[in-house]
């Protein structure tokens, strides 16, 4: 009698036990979307002239161009405003229409690699441990 009543508290003590190691999450469980960082490259894009900024580069440095010297002079200064005018006016313009996003590339656990786009400059470095949600790295 006494070895049935000690036997009910081992019992019920390797049933928890085995309960509890069936529902608790596994140490090596896998996040999909884990992984570490393994490049951030700076992209930029150049944006393109229309010709808007070098008309009217063009147009204000020939009216400067004019307001030097007289005769043949003039005529020359005119003409190199102009063309400075238009080659300025035109960078201008360009560098207006830039822009520079950085793609974050993350080696997932599971072996594949995803890049991420961000407008904003990053701040995550090479070796991070990350997680990919909704197209955003947030720490891991």
């Amino acid at each position: 009698m006494k070895m049935n009543i000690l036997r009910i508290p081992a019992v019920a003590a390797a049933a928890l036990l085995g309960a509890a190691v069936a529902f608790a999450p596994s140490a090596g469980a896998a996040c999909p979307n884990c992984g570490t960082v393994t490049d951030v490259k700076t992209v930029k894009k150049e944006g393109e002239g229309s010709g808007v900024g070098a008309v009217a580069g063009g147009v204000l440095g020939g009216v400067l161009g004019h307001q030097i010297g007289s005769g043949r002079g003039n005529t020359a200064a005119t003409i190199v405003g102009a063309g400075a005018g238009a080659l300025v006016g035109n960078e201008v313009e360009k560098n207006k229409g830039s822009t520079t996003a950085w793609d974050v590339r993350v080696r997932l656990d599971d072996g594949s690699t995803r890049t991420v786009r961000s407008t904003t400059q990053p701040s995550w470095r090479v070796g991070d441990k990350v997680r990919v949600e909704n197209g955003k790295l947030v720490s891991g």
